[in-house]
């Protein structure tokens, strides 16, 4: 189950990254609403990474595509949190207060808090995607009625 929480995790993070520095490309990175996208990308990465563990494992357990799901999201979220906070604290030291500037609120502004957010909304997202994942596909205790 490792090869596939790493390969999906780490193509979470890449893909995530790379579609950060396009929105930084076009100059519309500091606008959080397209960090909605993010939600897509994991989706997709948490579904294939289920998807081809199910295809290839001999007895496909509810508890396993859970924990995979849960880990490639959370390695994603890491690698991903980590890219964030070497660009917030170190390239672009402007970047975290104009993100929070746009949100209008009164109190002091660290950088700390956008990262720390990333971190949240990475795994809860994660967590989310991958019980509505399971549900659909969990093999059935249905039994076929037999007339």
């Amino acid at each position: 189950m490792e090869k596939y929480y790493i390969k999906y995790g780490v193509g979470i993070a890449i893909a995530l990254i790379a579609y950060f520095l396009l929105t930084k490309l076009v100059g519309l990175h500091e606008y959080p609403i397209l960090s909605a996208f993010n939600g897509v990308i994991f989706g997709v990465g948490i579904l294939l990474s289920i998807k081809s563990y199910k295809a290839n494992a001999y007895n496909f357990k509810y508890e396993e595509g859970f924990q995979l799901g849960l880990f490639t999201g959370g390695l994603a979220t890491i690698i991903f949190s980590a890219f964030m906070a070497l660009y917030i604290f170190q390239v672009d030291t402007q970047f975290a207060t104009a993100v929070l500037d746009s949100w209008d609120i009164n109190f002091n502004k660290g950088s700390l808090i956008l990262v720390i957010m990333l971190f949240i909304m990475g795994f809860s997202t994660s967590f989310v995607l991958t019980l509505a994942f399971m549900q659909l596909l969990k093999e059935s205790w249905n039994t076929s009625k037999s007339h």
